[in-house]
């Protein structure tokens, strides 16, 4: 921050500032007036506004109107399947000045070490990336990942400076039942932030998981869900990622009354639906083409998010706020055409200057080969419990479908739209292998595969030909993981993530490429969902309604318990 006697001085016009933007009109998020006149800055911080300055350097921001940047209040960066640096090249010219993730994909993979990984990377970023403290690692006892994190572990993480608070408590059963692991996690960060994680829970459940101290969530898929949950005094962030689509649901709930205790965050937004969509941007666009008043949008992406984390220094564009600014053409558009951030313009030679630190988490995928008899799948009875996809959702319907049984094997069934899914243990504890059946992919032959697999990050692959699974399942250790399509034996497409299974070492552009081809491959196989690779992730996320598979087989999390 600059000196205390410099930013008086500039903020009185009494010395030249380091930076004015000149020609601009404000948008005060507080009185919702526009505000002729300069904004000065001194360092990162703004020092003037409504006034005339003179500065060391001038920008040209006539006709453009100035918003505070955006906070994308949850994601995990990996899921964006680009390094921290590469998001931050990616998102932050589109408007995204501060991003507070949860690094527990990484951290299921190799512990610690990754959430160091990102809180290191923070202090070499534009953007100010917040890492919260991974909450659930695993996210239940239902699934093998690579490690484990209690409270003992996450202790010594506190205290970095890019910390907030505790991340998403995504094992609501553990904090409602009074599971001791998790309360030691809770106490631990006693009268802190704790991010909250609670799809559909509703009535006295929900009541006890507020009074836990947890004070956001963002899981709520519909109006109704929302409502409650604002009424019981916790922080609803609405979500729109690459999955899990609850915008539009969600937009009648956000007014000028409730936008004070409404936030945004995309979760996992990969670089093709950023680049063919956008990211907080498209979101803000969106809303209000749904009639959200402009008012309502640009607050809860930027000064609502602001206070409901407790980052006073932001969220709108005053003197003593950081200077976090984005210059648009039109609110309506949310077209950028210019970002500040920190008081750093977000060019090619900002990013060009930054150091970036070494990735961790290579050579992490340790599966073993698979052979097509591995995916045969027995059973006593017909009658099968089977996942049913809901596109734009992450939640799931159980469905009850006869299968018969041939040769002690129940096959796919592509008239049926019932496809093999299977997880396969990655990180070489075990080698367990569970199979099951999934309907809503249209996969009608070959095999996709990931080992982006939400939240422990096993193999995951649905197909229609058992050959297949097994070359895409094996194909994901050669390339250290990533996403596959194979038809025939033959690979048509890969994207490889060599950073602990998750993250590419290329350019978002080329990771953005390579989604083109792997969609353009799923869709030869008969597949219809716009995002195969990251719903087929959710799939294996036992802490999300309703029917599940892990590599300890299928779960039933309305009971949370294993069926299969």
């Amino acid at each position: 921050m600059a000196r205390l006697k410099d930013r008086i001085a500039q903020g009185r016009g009494d010395a030249p500032a380091d930076l004015v933007l000149r020609g601009g009109r404000v948008f005060d998020l507080i009185t919702g007036a526009f505000l002729e006149g300069d904004v000065a800055i001194c360092g990162d911080t703004i020092v003037g506004t409504c006034g005339a300055y003179e500065g060391k350097e001038v920008v040209d921001v006539t006709g453009l109107t100035l918003v505070p940047g955006f906070i994308d209040t949850h994601l995990h960066v990996e899921s964006s399947l680009i390094t921290p640096f590469e998001f931050d090249r990616c998102v932050t010219p589109r408007g995204i000045t501060t991003a507070i993730c949860d690094p527990h994909e990484i951290a299921n993979v190799i512990g610690t070490a990754g959430i160091r990984y990102f809180q290191e990377a923070s202090q070499h970023l534009l953007m100010d990336l917040r890492v919260q403290l991974s909450s659930c690692v695993p996210s239940t006892d239902m699934e093998t990942a690579g490690a484990r994190i209690e409270a003992e572990d996450l202790a010594p993480l506190m205290g970095h400076p890019s910390g907030i608070g505790l991340a998403e408590f995504m094992n609501y059963p553990g904090v409602i039942h009074r599971d001791p692991a998790a309360l030691a996690k809770l106490r631990l960060f006693e009268g802190g932030h704790v991010d909250g994680h609670c799809p559909m829970l509703s009535g006295k459940d929900l009541n006890a998981y507020i009074a836990a101290g947890i004070s956001t969530e963002h899981e709520a898929t519909t109006a109704e869900e929302a409502r409650e949950k604002l009424q019981k005094g916790i922080r609803v962030l609405i979500r729109e990622g690459s999955v899990s689509k609850d915008l539009e649901a969600l937009a009648e709930v956000l007014t000028e009354t409730t936008a004070p205790y409404m936030c945004l965050c995309t979760d996992d937004r990969n670089p093709l639906d950023i680049g063919e969509h956008g990211h907080l941007d498209y979101m803000i666009r969106r809303l209000i083409e749904k009639g959200v008043p402009p008012l309502a949008a640009y607050r809860a992406a930027s000064l609502s998010a602001a206070e409901a984390f407790g980052l006073k220094d932001r969220g709108v564009i005053a003197p003593g706020k950081r200077a976090d600014i984005v210059a648009l053409g039109s609110l309506e558009a949310c077209d950028a055409q210019m970002v500040f951030a920190g008081g750093v313009r977000a060019d090619a030679a900002a990013f060009a200057a930054r150091e970036v630190i070494p990735v961790v988490g290579r050579g992490s995928v340790h599966a073993p080969k698979v052979s097509a008899r591995e995916f045969r799948h027995g059973g006593n009875h017909v009658d099968t419990d089977v996942i049913g996809v809901i596109e734009g959702k992450i939640i799931t319907d159980h469905l009850y479908v006869d299968i018969e049984i041939e040769d002690g094997d129940k096959r796919p069934d592509r008239t049926r739209d019932l496809a093999r899914i299977a997880v396969i243990e990655r990180h070489g504890k075990n080698g367990n292998i569970a199979t099951g059946f999934v309907r809503g992919f249209g996969i009608e032959d070959g095999a996709i595969a990931s080992t982006v697999c939400h939240d422990h990050h096993n193999i995951a692959c649905v197909g229609m030909n058992y050959d297949d699974m097994a070359v895409a399942a094996n194909r994901l250790s050669e390339i250290e993981g990533g996403f596959v399509v194979v038809q025939n034996g033959m690979v048509l497409a890969e994207l490889a993530l060599p950073v602990a299974g998750l993250m590419s070492l290329e350019s978002f552009e080329v990771v953005r490429e390579r989604l083109v081809a792997l969609r353009t491959g799923a869709r030869r196989l008969g597949v219809r969902l716009e995002e195969p690779f990251l719903q087929l992730a959710f799939l294996a996320l036992p802490v999300i309604p309703r029917l599940k598979i892990t590599d300890r087989g299928m779960v039933d999390v309305m009971k949370f318990e294993i069926i299969g």
